[in-house]
């Protein structure tokens, strides 16, 4: 049976391949509809052609750039207001918009905590996409966004507690906060060690956070490949909403 389409939406360039990676690159490997919404830095912004190429590497297709602007970053798109600060119903319309578009079965985005580190945007991302999820299948929500499509399941990319392993040290190394969600809320662990090597490629195609020594790409650069391999080759998931549409196969992995 084949593997369902799959749309992540996530906050930065990088989180996709960062968080969900080899879970994209095996949908596509499989033969599946993949493609990835950022909702920060603007399509004219030094990162948007790293993420370009980030998935291009994945088979995820072009970016799909909201454009709004990082909450810690004046530069990812000077013209816009932060994804903080636009208006709820906008942002969450243009995120339908695309879900409408692109169809997706499955829609995998950040979880409630914002991955790890707590980023303001990661959290933003994750509350705009419930309710994008639920919106887009209702014909009287955003009208002019396309025809209502209902994905079958929205699953969160997170960390378990017991899971975290090298990434704390790392990360509190460098200041930052280490947030996990208990073992039991995880409801999904995928090995995606086949497809280590293209996740990584994708990781190291937005280069100017490989440049950087506080981000988790400089960090797994400067790595050991086999401590490196051990935090990328598994990724988890908590599947959120909604429940399961009767006769439609609900599935993250085969």
């Amino acid at each position: 049976m084949p593997l369902p389409s799959l749309l992540g939406v996530f906050a930065h360039p990088d989180d996709e391949s960062l968080l969900a990676g080899g879970v994209l690159a095996r949908h596509h490997a499989g033969g599946a509809r993949t493609a990835v919404v950022t909702a920060t830095w603007a399509p004219d912004s030094r990162r948007a052609p790293e993420l370009a190429d980030a998935l291009s590497v994945l088979g995820a297709g072009a970016p799909r750039l909201l454009g709004y602007g990082d909450a810690r970053n004046p530069e990812a798109a000077p013209a816009r207001p932060r994804l903080l600060d636009a208006p709820l119903d906008e942002a969450v319309g243009r995120l339908v918009a695309h879900i409408r578009s692109f169809r997706p079965d499955v829609v995998v985005g950040h979880d409630a905590l914002g991955q790890l580190t707590g980023h303001p945007d990661h959290v933003r991302t994750h509350q705009i996409t419930l309710l994008a999820v639920e919106a887009a299948a209702l014909a009287h929500l955003h009208p002019d966004a396309g025809p209502p499509w209902q994905p079958s399941a929205l699953y969160a990319a997170t960390h378990p507690e017991s899971g975290v392993g090298l990434l704390g040290p790392l990360l509190a190394g460098v200041g930052k906060a280490v947030l996990a969600v208990p073992d039991a809320y995880v409801t999904t662990s995928v090995d995606v060690t086949p497809w280590a090597d293209v996740k990584w490629a994708a990781i190291l195609a937005h280069r100017g956070e490989v440049a950087r020594e506080r981000a988790l790409p400089g960090i797994l650069a400067r790595l050991a490949e086999a401590d490196r391999d051990r935090i990328i080759r598994t990724e988890h998931f908590t599947r959120l909403t909604p429940g399961p549409t009767p006769g439609v196969q609900n599935r993250l992995t085969a």
